[in-house]
């Protein structure tokens, strides 16, 4: 009997000791599993992101070949790439948006058989950094940079001379002019794809290192007694304080037609105050026929006072609205998120 109760007390201690055993295993085993869940969740999520980045990258070309053709014309081919840089940042009040727009093209015809001529060129950077006046508000306080150029010399009216070479008339050239303008004002951000910004006080500089170049931009003469027919007798560089008012609308159907614009209107105070001294409306109509490839159609309008244009008969140059259009078929490629 004594033996029997030693062994079911030697049974109960192994079991329970058994069960305890179990018991703690099993809390060792949910407490591994709880934790490695809570690394893994700690792993998985994100820091939030402020930055947004992506560019897009054109590649347009387009030719025309004529064999015996009755009508006439002329075998030509032209070559234009570009790319659309965007960063932007934007966190609680604040926000950062930069662009940078670059493009050049070249232009081959048959009856120039030895002359690359330029059919695009552009160098532009905007910056904007903007404040909001609520958390809530579509109003927001800015600080505007705007630079525009090209890259190099554009010429006009070629002519060939005996030896078979070809010259023209310089109309611009590298920073021959360039804009930079800088504003402090409001802008108002109804919608991710519309904005209106206001910059009532506005400095802007027209600057111009082609000294033959400079009084058709604008420039002023160092002293009224020097001869006004000599470019150096110009300075380089013209200032003008006034107010500029931006709109920019992007719009798009399913992702299919894409249109975009820009109207920037610039007033001097210094000169003729509160009338638009420059216009410029800049627009972008898009086709995506494929998923890398794009039809475009661009037009550029321009309207500078100071700005001196000659007409196409020759006399004496005057102030012209100036205006280019250019169509292409594009290979087009982005990265990022846009």
């Amino acid at each position: 009997m004594k033996k029997t109760l030693i062994l079911i007390a030697a049974l109960c201690f192994g079991l329970t000791s058994a069960l305890a055993q179990d018991d703690v295993q099993k809390a060792t085993a949910e407490a591994a599993a709880a934790f490695s869940e809570a690394a893994g969740q700690e792993q998985v999520e994100e820091k939030p992101s402020y930055w947004k980045k992506f560019a897009t990258f054109d590649l347009g070309f387009n030719q025309t070949s004529l064999w015996s053709w009755a009508s006439g014309g002329y075998n030509s081919a032209t070559l234009r790439a570009g790319i659309d840089a965007n960063v932007n940042y934007e966190k609680e009040l604040a926000s950062w948006t930069n662009r940078l727009q670059l493009m050049y093209g070249f232009l081959w015809s048959a009856d120039k058989e030895n002359l690359i001529q330029k059919s695009a060129d552009l160098m532009q950077f905007e910056s904007r950094f903007g404040y909001k006046t609520s958390a809530e508000s579509k109003w927001k306080y800015t600080a505007d940079l705007t630079f525009k150029s090209q890259f190099s010399d554009s010429y006009d009216s070629y002519k060939q001379g005996q030896d078979g070479k070809w010259t023209g008339t310089l109309k611009s050239g590298l920073f021959s002019p360039g804009y930079l303008t800088f504003g402090l004002g409001m802008a108002w951000d109804p919608t991710p794809w519309f904005s209106l910004n206001l910059s009532p006080v506005t400095g802007g500089y027209t600057f111009c290192n082609i000294a033959s170049l400079r009084k058709g931009y604008g420039m002023h003469l160092i002293s009224p007694e020097l001869d006004p027919l000599v470019g150096d007798n110009y300075y380089s560089a013209l200032f003008q304080l006034g107010a500029q008012l931006k709109m920019n609308l992007k719009a798009s159907i399913n992702d299919i037609f894409t249109y975009e614009t820009q109207l920037i209107l610039f007033t001097d105070y210094l000169n003729h105050p509160f009338v638009w001294n420059r216009i410029n409306w800049d627009n972008k109509f898009g086709l995506n026929v494929g998923k890398y490839v794009k039809v475009a159609f661009d037009t550029w309008t321009i309207y500078d006072p100071i700005v001196l244009i000659a007409g196409r008969k020759g006399g004496e140059p005057t102030q012209r609205v100036q205006f280019k259009e250019f169509f292409s078929i594009n290979f087009t490629y982005t990265i990022g998120q846009k």
